[in-house]
């Protein structure tokens, strides 16, 4: 399994064999413009299933952080072995970040953070507090991790910031658009969680967007724990495929002493694009 070089509660790097399996062939550029951890873009570039890649985040820090990733590894992990060498540096790399906006500091913020659960304040600044079992990361992992992730994806792939539908406005049918975005849980409610929210209006005009142009889709969006409900779904009118792919056992559960099995849903578009020539 790879290794990631930014740490994401939600990554889909466990479930990215199965996802996978669901991809069209060929594919001449994979979207990610939910990209975190850009767990699919770095299996899909591993496997070689898709000619291209687009990496997209409304967060500007951690597109930059990616595109530091791909022109500077070594300077990436420099900067995150710095802050890593003083662990009782992590609320003053925090500050740091909320006035600066510095993506090194968010690196080093997302790997030692609680459950590296992203958490931004009402106001936009990082919130989450470090998580006092564990200091992050070791350099020399994480260094290979972003060399990895360099190697794989220099040179055919290109890093966006934005609203996805901007960021994936120019895909086409030939390519694939892989859309994890932020559970309906996490964006409305007392459990906000994001410097910016997804509403689920502007969630399904997107799909309807993408619909119309004929673009190939897989979208993970909701799922349970243990016997809990599904968080949400898709109205009907969409069509597609939905199916539930077991993502392993409850974080949360099991830091409660619960026995717990995450089970989330993936929704498969692929009747929307256009037949292949040939």
């Amino acid at each position: 399994m790879l290794k990631q070089p930014i740490p994401y509660q939600g990554s889909k790097r466990r479930l990215a064999p199965a996802i996978a399996q669901h991809f069209p062939a060929p594919v001449a550029v994979l979207y990610e413009p939910f990209a975190g951890s850009a767990a699919m873009t770095l299996y899909a570039a591993q496997h070689n299933l898709a000619d291209r890649f687009v990496i997209g985040d409304a967060l500007p820090e951690l597109a930059e952080l990616w595109r530091e990733i791909l022109r500077d590894p070594g300077a990436v992990a420099d900067a995150y072995a710095e802050r890593w060498s003083d662990p009782d540096s992590y609320l003053a790399v925090r500050e740091s970040f909320n006035r600066t906006r510095n993506p090194f500091d968010l690196h080093y913020l997302l790997v030692r953070c609680v459950k590296n659960a992203v958490r931004f304040s009402a106001r936009g600044d990082f919130s989450q507090a470090a998580d006092r079992r564990r200091l992050g990361v070791h350099p020399d992992r994480l260094r290979a991790a972003v060399l990895e992730a360099h190697q794989l994806l220099a040179g055919r792939c290109e890093v966006r910031a934005g609203d996805w539908r901007r960021t994936s406005a120019d895909a086409e049918p030939k390519d694939l658009v892989f859309l994890d975005p932020p559970y309906l849980g996490t964006t409305v409610g007392p459990d906000r969680r994001y410097a910016q929210q997804l509403a689920q209006r502007e969630l399904v005009d997107g799909l309807a967007d993408l619909q119309r142009r004929r673009v190939a889709t897989l979208l993970t969006y909701d799922g349970h724990t243990g016997d809990g409900p599904l968080a949400a779904t898709l109205p009907t009118t969409l069509g597609g495929k939905r199916l539930l792919l077991d993502a392993g056992p409850s974080a949360q559960g099991t830091l409660l002493g619960r026995h717990e099995r995450t089970v989330e849903s993936l929704y498969v578009f692929l009747d929307w694009r256009a037949p292949v020539d040939g």
